[in-house]
């Protein structure tokens, strides 16, 4: 039946990507270009053992990462002891921090069909920018170590700025040095952080359904549109130049 739909259908009926038209991508990290939860997982236990408390399930890190190591800190304590003591949570997003530096790749992988659409972007003339909500150094780490960093103009961690995702300004702030409008924007995520701080920044954001989004629906955020890889923005923008 697809294959009998006629060709103006599938170029009108496309995604919002429309890649030709785009200057700059902006990228989350977590849950979007790499799968890190093993390796978060990993080093929380790591800092709960140290402290003394009680350990988590990789299922639950993997619902509560997405919105910085601070508030990781917190979902793992409220969890714990059923409410967040500042002294707790700075103790424990110390020790998480430095243990998780450490060894920030042991598990850490690249999704399947981001290298591909990294590459075509690149070899298209696209600035490509990494906004992410993790610290700014680990997340430049994570990226070098995993040989992504030459693809980013811009690393911006949730310590970068005075506000992080949700907030636009991350974005706007990436929009603003490589000199593009929202209209020339796009950004690929996972979560309701990075649908709503594009909504305020008012550019396009296309989310993948493999990510975190803190354990949630991502369909629930009302997103443009969903992809189970970045291939298939590929294959759309192909069609698209043919028509």
């Amino acid at each position: 039946m697809l294959e009998s739909m006629p060709f103006y259908f599938w170029v009108n009926s496309m995604s919002v990507a429309q890649l030709q038209s785009r200057h700059l991508i902006l990228f989350d990290l977590d849950g979007t270009l790499v799968d890190s939860a093993a390796d978060l997982y990993r080093a929380m236990n790591l800092s709960l053992e140290k402290l003394q408390f009680p350990l988590v399930t990789e299922e639950q890190v993997r619902a509560w990462v997405g919105k910085g190591a601070a508030k990781l800190c917190e979902a793992v304590l409220e969890h714990i002891f059923g409410q967040v003591n500042t002294e707790q949570q700075k103790q424990l997003l110390d020790t998480f921090v430095d243990i998780y530096a450490q060894e920030l790749c042991v598990n850490t992988q690249v999704y399947t069909g981001i290298l591909p659409f990294l590459d075509y972007c690149q070899s298209h003339n696209m600035v490509m920018a990494c906004v992410t909500n993790k610290p700014e150094h680990l997340a430049k780490g994570i990226l070098q170590i995993l040989k992504l960093d030459h693809y980013f103009k811009l690393v911006i961690g949730g310590d970068t700025l005075p506000e992080r995702k949700p907030h636009p300004l991350p974005l706007l702030h990436c929009m603003q040095l490589c000199q593009v409008s929202a209209a020339e924007t796009l950004m690929i995520g996972d979560s309701s952080n990075d649908v709503e701080a594009a909504r305020r920044a008012g550019i396009d954001c296309i989310v993948v359904s493999y990510g975190y989004n803190h354990g949630e629906n991502i369909h629930d955020c009302q997103p443009q549109q969903v992809v189970d890889s970045l291939e298939e923005l590929l294959e759309e923008d192909l069609v698209r130049r043919k028509a």
